[in-house]
């Protein structure tokens, strides 16, 4: 991916807030979506968001799946921004939102996390079974390393149900990551952004099921590990936030992949190290990596002033399309 930062936007600060606040998220008319409930295997609920065209998509229309960040949704910037491209294309596009991130708290004990690959097989192989057509899948942040996470576990057998995956700035490493996230800036900024929702979210689910943790803890929880390691990883199955993070990275996995992968990321992302991001020698053969200079965490906000967000949904339907 050639992608250059407009003049008025230095660094990856700025590149981040202002392509989620300010830009443009979509070059047509704003996408509309038509909201599909999905009962789970455990008999909790997904909801998903179909992207609804005006053409005569069928079954057999190419699908692009968007897996969504930590507390992100179908209003996420970029998800708008990767339907519109979708559409553009002629495809269909979905949204599925993790458990909680629709808007209506779950109903089981668990909630979502960054290595949910037994959620994202649930989910895509649905996906392949209602689908004549091929079916593709980008994962933003969050979702895109448990997208990743899941490629690796299912090598060759994840191309019976995906024509292509994507991640985009993901934090392949989790603890470099969480690292970086509760430092500085980022901490002041991003971190008390995140648990603004996931903290009263934790608690509607303590109201559900009390004694499911402990509130006390979660209320001293200052940061992203101090809140997986009360809330996210127990109820996952894991010991604490070390183990959690060790264990759902998908940086580790990817040499296992054996189904086209594009794992996109801006080296000036402030919430994933450089240094974490994996080289050549550790993807795989059939994982291409990008690591442009800029484009922040999941902005890559284009020219003219106030800038649109389309660089990176182009780019990665594009990789995506090839595949085809």
């Amino acid at each position: 991916m050639n992608y250059a930062a407009p003049w008025w936007l230095p660094g990856g600060n700025l590149q981040t807030i202002w392509a989620a606040l300010q830009s443009r998220r979509f070059l047509g008319p704003q996408p509309v979506f038509r909201r599909e409930r999905w009962t789970t295997p455990d008999e909790d609920f997904v909801d998903v968001d179909w992207l609804v065209t005006d053409d005569t998509a069928t079954a057999a229309t190419p699908l692009l799946v968007v897996f969504h960040g930590l507390e992100g949704s179908s209003a996420s910037h970029y998800a708008e921004a990767l339907a519109d491209a979708a559409r553009e294309r002629g495809w269909a596009c979905a949204i599925p939102h993790f458990r909680g991130c629709s808007g209506e708290i779950n109903l089981a004990p668990r909630a979502y996390h960054s290595g949910d690959f037994a959620e994202i097989d649930w989910i895509l192989r649905r996906f392949a079974a209602q689908r004549g057509g091929p079916v593709m899948a980008v994962g933003i942040s969050l979702g895109g390393n448990a997208l990743m996470r899941w490629a690796g576990e299912m090598g060759a057998e994840a191309r019976q149900v995906v024509a292509g995956v994507a991640s985009v700035c993901s934090p392949l490493d989790l603890a470099a990551s969480g690292w970086a996230i509760g430092r500085g800036f980022n901490r002041l900024v991003y971190t008390r952004m995140f648990l603004k929702t996931m903290v009263p979210k934790a608690l509607q689910k303590l109201e559900q099921h009390p004694g499911l943790f402990d509130r006390e803890r979660l209320l001293a929880a200052r940061d992203l590990y101090a809140f997986d390691d009360v809330f996210t990883a127990p109820l996952h199955g894991f010991k604490n936030a070390d183990d959690y993070w060790s264990r759902a990275s998908a940086k580790p996995h990817l040499h296992r992949i054996a189904v086209p992968a594009l794992a996109l990321n801006a080296l000036n992302d402030p919430f994933v190290p450089a240094s974490s991001l994996p080289q050549a020698s550790e993807a795989g053969p059939h994982v291409t990596l990008w690591q442009p200079a800029q484009g922040g965490h999941v902005g890559f906000p284009s020219a003219p002033f106030p800038g649109h967000v389309r660089a990176m949904p182009d780019a990665v339907t594009g990789f995506l399309a090839a595949q085809l």
